[in-house]
């Protein structure tokens, strides 16, 4: 039995469900930091909505928007960064060249060390560094267990 419609179906939002718009009021001082952030989130989902009036994906002001996206930063980065860097000095010097300058990826390690003492970004490089060092403990962990269970097989 075919359920396909012979003519395009549309549909229009219920007026009904419209989103209540509140004032937000800080209960931080006026003079914080925080106020102005409230300002610029409130700014920003106003840019953010759809063609239709309702809010779209993007939500920044989630509270786990910062949490997700800075734990799963910090898993890329310690992922892509070395490799990337190994790769495009391999590409560009001669081997051993690479293998002297590969330590050297290690300044990257600043990025999350000034994201921890920048304020306005330190809640996501608690994140960021909560999900390098998460992603370490599970590869070296899966690493020593194989070459463990490698070693003692013969």
């Amino acid at each position: 039995m075919d359920t396909t419609p012979d003519r395009p179906v549309t549909t229009t939002p219920d007026p009904s469900h419209e989103p209540a718009t509140a004032e937000v009021v800080p209960s931080e001082p006026a003079g914080s930091g925080r106020a102005d952030e409230t300002g610029r989130a409130d700014e920003a989902a106003q840019e953010d909505e759809g063609a239709d009036g309702g809010p779209s994906w993007w939500h920044r002001d989630h509270p786990t928007f910062t949490a997700l996206s800075g734990f799963f930063a910090g898993l890329l980065f310690l992922i892509l960064v070395p490799g990337v860097y190994g790769a495009v000095l391999n590409a560009v010097v001669a081997y051993d060249t690479a293998e002297r300058l590969f330590p050297y990826v290690l300044v990257a390690l600043l990025v999350p060390a000034v994201l921890l003492v920048v304020p306005r970004t330190r809640r996501f490089g608690c994140y960021m560094t909560l999900g390098m060092v998460s992603t370490a403990v599970v590869v070296l962990g899966v690493g020593g267990l194989v070459l463990w269970i490698l070693v003692a097989r013969g």
